[in-house]
């Protein structure tokens, strides 16, 4: 069965496939997946999911893989994030965006989230709603991070235009950066050598950073 097929099933149930119930049911309403993709899933699960063929590795974060989405009824693409060092080949990270730009169906989709998860932990996006970014924060039962976005951008052409969700392992993306770290000093001491404590910054040093 291809994959346009076999996801087609209804697209605000697609775009709210996660496990949960009403927030404050406990570890049940942390949201985990969002249609076929889940945090913590591996990539062996995801073969017929997404493109293989465009696998990169992320700039600057050399321990986490980038790779795109096969078509997906209700989105228009999508990115998954997964680990290469703590935990091989496990999704930290679900970047979809829907194929519906428009501000009506963000307002629908926000509400169900709202009835899924309760009210947003906070307000990312910018006062004059240009973009408009809503964060929910959750802690699970064992401390793991998970964080959930929700965006609409009509014209900051440094962001993507329409809507977008992404589901992030907090946790797991720091222990992949630990990891990484770990096995290799060289980088750890690099990123410490560009450091200057604030106490320590000569007038030099402030001309070097503050704009001319």
């Amino acid at each position: 069965m291809g994959m346009q097929s076999k996801w087609s099933i209804p697209l605000l149930i697609i775009a709210l496939a996660v496990a949960g119930t009403p927030a404050g049911a406990g570890e049940s309403s942390i949201p985990q997946a969002i249609g076929p993709f889940a945090l913590g899933q591996d990539m062996s699960e995801l073969a017929p999911a997404v493109r293989m063929e465009s696998v990169l590795p992320l700039r600057y974060q050399e321990y986490l893989n980038e790779v795109a989405i096969q078509p997906l009824a209700g989105f228009k693409s999508g990115l998954i994030t997964y680990g290469l060092c703590a935990q091989p080949g496990k999704v930290v990270r679900i970047k979809l965006k829907y194929s519906d730009n428009s501000r009506k169906f963000y307002d629908a989709l926000l509400e169900r989230i709202k009835q899924r998860f309760g009210r947003p932990t906070e307000y990312n996006g910018d006062p004059f709603h240009i973009v408009i970014s809503w964060k929910w924060s959750f802690v699970d039962p064992a401390g793991k991070r998970i964080s959930l976005n929700v965006a609409h951008n009509t014209s900051d052409v440094e962001e993507k235009f329409g809507n977008t969700i992404k589901l992030t392992a907090g946790s797991a993306i720091k222990k992949e950066r630990d990891c990484f770290l770990r096995r290799n000093p060289a980088v750890r001491a690099r990123e410490a050598d560009r450091r200057i404590p604030l106490r320590e910054m000569s007038s030099e040093d402030w001309d070097r950073l503050v704009p001319r």
